[in-house]
């Protein structure tokens, strides 16, 4: 595949990818190595020398920095955890688990709520859900939420996770916008309803795969109509990834298509194009032991 071999050559020395050609980083080091995953690419030297990158880049306390450079895990901890059994093996999953689950939204915990009690001033948004925040101890969004859920699915015989995974999905239908799709967080703001993106739409359905029910089939209405007049490549792919994910099928038109020119883009095109033929990396889950 050209998207494989393009990704292969924009490895970094140190066995990582960065999002062009820059310093390596955790989040397109782990798309490339989903997109390798799906390529058929087994414990190659390219990949060894990825899981290493992560391996290394793991802190003490179970989770992932987006760079080397930054000392705080944040939410792309979830997204080694999303890796198949086999290039999970070297990492410390059971501990980024822990971490993971260590964390919710800032609003939906019981000082926050208890504060906002004593100001009477109650979050117009329902905080009884627990979503995922991009770093600890900030308020929840749709797609560290989303990243979380895929993570913690792995982990099916945990029932900490599972129901974690439940209260995440409930947030995420808690934030759906009118028209049926996601913005980034909230799906009102100063008293106006928001329009969904398409990114966050697709994400937001790939993390509710499975879920069936009205308000679901006026999303997959509004992914499908966002999927016809999408340009970004990245935005397209997660549209098709959420559709596909709920067998829903998706229309490329190839006139609008134009050469991948990013890792992500590399990496979500392959996945994308996987998912068409029937092999979504990211629910067709594996038991993790």
């Amino acid at each position: 595949m050209t998207e494989v071999s393009s990704l292969l050559t924009w490895q970094n020395a140190d066995g990582g990818w960065g999002y062009n050609r820059g310093g390596s980083s955790t989040e397109p080091t782990t798309f490339a190595l989903l997109a390798l995953s799906v390529a058929g690419c087994g414990p190659t030297v390219p990949v060894e020398r990825a899981l290493l990158w992560l391996r290394a880049s793991q802190r003490d306390d179970g989770g992932w920095p987006p760079c080397r450079a930054v000392d705080q895990s944040t939410w792309v901890t979830a997204l080694p955890m999303i890796l198949p059994k086999m290039m999970r093996a070297g990492l410390r999953v059971d501990r980024a688990k822990e971490w993971v689950l260590s964390q919710q939204g800032r609003e939906s915990t019981r000082r926050e709520r208890f504060r906002s009690f004593l100001l009477g001033a109650p979050n117009p948004l329902d905080t009884s859900q627990e979503g995922w925040p991009f770093y600890p101890d900030t308020a929840a969004w749709v797609a560290p939420t989303a990243f979380a859920i895929l993570g913690l699915e792995r982990f099916r015989s945990d029932v900490r996770a599972q129901s974690r995974c439940r209260l995440g999905r409930a947030f995420l239908l808690s934030r759906m916008c009118g028209d049926g799709g996601w913005n980034h967080g909230s799906s009102r703001a100063l008293g106006y309803d928001l329009n969904s993106y398409p990114e966050t739409t697709g994400l937001a359905l790939l993390a509710l795969h499975g879920v069936q029910n009205v308000a679901m089939e006026r999303s997959l209405t509004r992914a499908a109509e966002q999927s016809e007049q999408c340009q970004p490549e990245e935005a397209r792919c997660w549209l098709h990834l959420g559709l596909l994910a709920h067998r829903r099928p998706v229309f490329a038109n190839t006139e609008t298509f134009r050469p991948p020119r990013s890792v992500m883009e590399l990496a979500l095109t392959t996945l994308a194009q996987a998912a068409a033929n029937g092999n979504n990396i990211f629910v067709d889950l594996d038991e993790n032991t």
